[in-house]
């Protein structure tokens, strides 16, 4: 670990900037990055001062100027040669993100895959941002449309995907012509600045103009200054639904654009035809990954009568086959909490479970003893609950996992969409009716739905988001790069007259 940090923590205390990228200068105040694993000291990371953040922003507009006139497929390899840096820094970044964040060892390594899987996508979008054209209703017209860059984009990340969110908004929005500024979540900085210092000696090799790719290290009142800023064209931001409800109107007072992704409470229905050795794998990963602080978490489980005692007897089991510590070691399933304000919210929530009338039936509560001293880890349980429990229409940011009971399918999908989030959804079911009707109109209403697998683990290449408190945006992949781009419709009139739309006869005298 120590090699890690002396390879990333480094520029986290220099006064400069990188190579190509502008990011504040060291007049604010400093931002302590401790690990959750061990309760250490990672780093210290200079935050950005209103004047530094407007320097950036001036910078970052400028840079818009010429990094928009660069072909596209020249920008796209940019970001090939991004993919091909994290390729060689994957065990390094992968190790730090673990670290910093407290996700197990294969989850860090697989968020910087993520990171690798959309730099790719973006490389083939380069030659690939195509609009329509149409036939007019006047002779010797053509029409069309055409997608240009909107210009700076601000992108407002999470702790618990601390640099593969950032990827998705920025590689995509790089390729389409945009400029880029990054407020990453405080409790991991030092993630946000390793990724800029790789990103950094690519810029350098292409002499890629400063300004195009910003980072501004701060708290909450950064994020509020980038939503109210009307140099920036999408502020695109993941967080909380509390967060995202202040992020989206500040932004539309401005009628500016915003793409938020945030809280989910996701569930998994299964059936009394679901393959039970399946649909526990894709439960218990779904329920414990990253010690259930994904936004694609499954916190709640709708079991048939008919297998749900049996169903359950198997999660209790596998329950208790886990093994929490410190997510370094390969063989640890459960990390930490990312710090001792979520393991209050968690201890707050089992006893909201039991004051409303649900049932823990696992062990539960938070750890302590040897390897366990940072005072950040916690059992991930199971609750027994009815559809009406309070506690489960909220986004409790911890490995609770509620078991439900149902009888018919549209009971199961009624009390599945029954929250005010609607992120990731699944089926477990060998019944191919079942499958249909939880995917068509009348199923899920979640912007992910799935069959036999679970809720979380979404791919780059389908358009990643959710709706209702969810926020409505996409990410990723599909055509998820409109977004960062505005629509221009264009009709040529190639002929001697100019006749009109909608059969309007105007003359004037002497024409």
């Amino acid at each position: 670990m120590e090699a890690v940090l002396d390879q990333f923590a480094i520029r986290a205390h220099n006064n400069g900037g990188f190579d190509g990228i502008a990011h504040q200068l060291t007049k604010g105040q400093e931002i302590s990055s401790f690990s959750p694993v061990d309760a250490r000291l990672i780093a210290k990371v200079t935050t950005a001062t209103q004047a530094d953040y407007q320097a950036i922003i001036q910078k970052a507009a400028d840079a818009f100027l010429i990094w928009r006139t660069w072909p596209a497929p020249k920008r796209g390899d940019i970001i090939r040669q991004f993919a091909e840096a994290l390729r060689a820094q994957k065990q390094m970044l992968g190790k730090l993100v673990s670290y910093e964040m407290g996700k197990s060892l294969v989850e860090g390594a697989g968020e910087v895959q993520e990171m690798i899987d959309i730099c790719d996508f973006a490389v083939g979008l380069s030659r690939q941002l195509h609009g329509l054209t149409m036939h007019s209703e006047r002779p010797s017209h053509r029409m069309y449309e055409q997608w240009h860059p909107l210009g700076v984009v601000g992108i407002i990340t999470a702790f618990n995907f601390p640099v593969a969110v950032w990827s998705w908004n920025a590689m995509i929005a790089l390729v389409a012509g945009n400029v880029t500024v990054w407020k990453p979540s405080e409790k991991t900085p030092l993630a946000a600045q390793a990724c800029l210092q790789i990103l950094s000696t690519v810029f350098k090799v292409n002499q890629v103009p400063a300004g195009v790719c910003n980072l501004v290290q701060g708290s909450g009142e950064i994020g509020q200054m980038m939503a109210a800023d009307p140099a920036i064209s999408l502020v695109s931001a993941t967080g909380s639904t509390r967060m995202g409800m202040s992020v989206g109107q500040t932004v539309a007072a401005r009628l500016g654009k915003c793409l938020l992704e945030l809280g989910g409470n996701n569930a998994i229905i299964i059936t009394q035809n679901a393959n039970l050795d399946l649909a526990l794998t894709g439960a218990v990963f779904g329920a414990v990954g990253t010690a259930g602080q994904r936004c694609t978490t499954t916190r709640r489980l709708i079991i048939h009568e008919a297998v749900y005692e049996q169903f359950v007897e198997k999660l209790k089991k596998a329950y208790e086959q886990l093994v929490i510590g410190n997510p370094l070691d390969p063989k640890v399933h459960v990390g930490p909490l990312i710090d001792q304000q979520a393991v209050l919210q968690y201890e707050a929530a089992l006893v909201a479970i039991e004051n409303q009338g649900g049932q823990i039936l696992s062990k539960a509560g938070k750890l302590s003893g040897d390897g366990f001293e940072s005072g950040c880890y916690v059992r991930p349980c199971i609750a027994a609950a009815n559809s009406d429990l309070a506690i489960m229409q909220q986004e409790t940011f911890a490995p609770i996992l509620y078991v439900i009971k149902y009888k018919t399918l549209q009971e199961a999908i009624q009390i599945q969409n029954g929250v005010p989030q609607g992120l990731s959804s699944a089926i477990m079911t060998d019944n191919l009716k079942e499958a249909e009707q939880f995917l068509s109109v009348l199923g899920s209403d979640c912007g992910i739905a799935n069959v036999n697998i679970g809720t979380s683990g979404a791919e780059i290449g389908g358009a990643f988001g959710g709706e209702k408190q969810t926020g409505g945006g996409r990410e990723s992949g599909s055509d998820a790069w409109k977004a960062y781009m505005r629509r221009q419709t264009s009709t040529i009139n190639y002929g001697d007259d100019l006749p009109l739309a909608q059969g309007i006869d105007f003359h004037l005298d002497g024409a």
